[in-house]
């Protein structure tokens, strides 16, 4: 026997057990060390029986205490699993813990923030269960920031928010579901995104780094600093350009202070003298 509801005891994937509640584990079956089927009971009052795969092997004992998300059997969790039960900071630990694995068997060393940009990317969705007063459909995918915003928005109208859950998704359905058709058609399915594209009239605000490239524009990488104007700095006007007492700028000069500024200006720079015939002589 075995519940869809999210509040079965034990989430079974590839044969894998993982404790959805904490409570008490009570074996039954074949034996100790082999049981046919696990019972949790918890809070007391309620107790769920799920049937174990014959080729499990157990990693707790009969009558051990076991917490919400604990691995039961031998294997590798499933990620969706994690996420349901523990939430989505609990799968971004368990990715990035996985993936660490991996590089350090090989000796190799690598910032977690690599593989944390990456999980990111396969969180940034999420699945509308109501969608309240917004716009949103019911089992629509829409992007994090775009439901919170809708939500905020719609709350300070006074409506119902919509209600939504987390979503999984692998790094090529996350690549292909970004909003930019020239960034998914990049990845992979070239001809279906461009298809899909061209039927719904889409259009690519080129807001992310990939379509940019491969357009050929500055990638947006750089940060928008709003800095005062520096300040300006007060010269002293020189004495010779100063206007004298009462006159108006523009006004013009008379006759004899424009002589006197051409005599002066002609004292001191005067034009070197420029020769009028050249004479070659003849090497000795």
């Amino acid at each position: 026997k075995k519940d869809d509801d999210d509040e079965t005891a034990l989430a079974e994937s590839d044969d894998v057990l993982t404790a959805r509640v904490g409570g008490r584990v009570v074996f039954e079956g074949r034996s100790k060390r082999s049981p046919s089927k696990i019972s949790i009971a918890y809070e007391a009052t309620e107790e769920r029986e799920y049937v174990v795969p014959a080729n499990a092997r157990m990693l707790i004992q009969d009558g051990a205490q076991v917490t919400a998300g604990q691995q039961l059997t031998e294997g590798q969790l499933n990620p969706q699993d994690i996420l349901r039960i523990l939430g989505p900071e609990a799968v971004q630990l368990y990715l990035v813990e996985e993936v660490q694995k991996v590089y350090h068997s090989q000796g190799v060393t690598i910032n977690d923030k690599h593989i944390e940009v990456v999980v990111r990317q396969m969180l940034r969705k999420v699945q509308v269960d109501s969608p309240g007063d917004t716009e949103m459909l019911p089992s629509e995918l829409v992007d994090r920031h775009t439901y919170e915003d809708a939500n905020s928005r719609i709350l300070a109208e006074g409506g119902e928010p919509a209600t939504a859950v987390p979503v999984l998704l692998g790094v090529t359905k996350a690549s292909l579901s970004t909003s930019s058709f020239l960034a998914a058609a990049s990845f992979q399915e070239t001809t279906r995104v461009l298809t899909e594209a061209a039927i719904s009239g889409a259009v690519d605000h080129l807001l992310g780094l990939k379509e940019n490239v491969i357009i050929g524009k500055l990638i947006p990488a750089r940060a928008k600093i709003d800095l005062p104007p520096p300040p300006v700095e007060e010269v002293p006007l020189p004495d010779e350009l100063a206007l004298e007492e009462g006159a108006e700028p523009g006004a013009d000069r008379s006759d004899q202070d424009v002589a006197e500024l051409m005599g002066a200006e002609a004292k001191a720079s005067p034009e070197p003298a420029i020769p009028t015939s050249y004479i070659a002589e003849p090497d000795e």
